[in-house]
């Protein structure tokens, strides 16, 4: 199977809004204070393994 690479130009681009859980409830990471969107952007992300059994 052949990969097709699609590259676009930056007028052709959509803003993604990035949302997450704060305190129960899920609210636009843009709506934080600056502070918060400082912890967000250096979160540590990781892929838990699935234990065989």
């Amino acid at each position: 199977m052949e990969t097709k690479t699609i590259t676009l130009r930056d007028e052709e681009r959509t803003p993604c809004e990035v949302w997450s859980r704060v305190m129960g409830y899920h609210r636009p990471v843009s709506f934080w204070n600056p502070g918060k969107q400082s912890e967000h952007a250096e979160r540590q992300y990781f892929v838990a393994e699935k234990k065989a059994g």
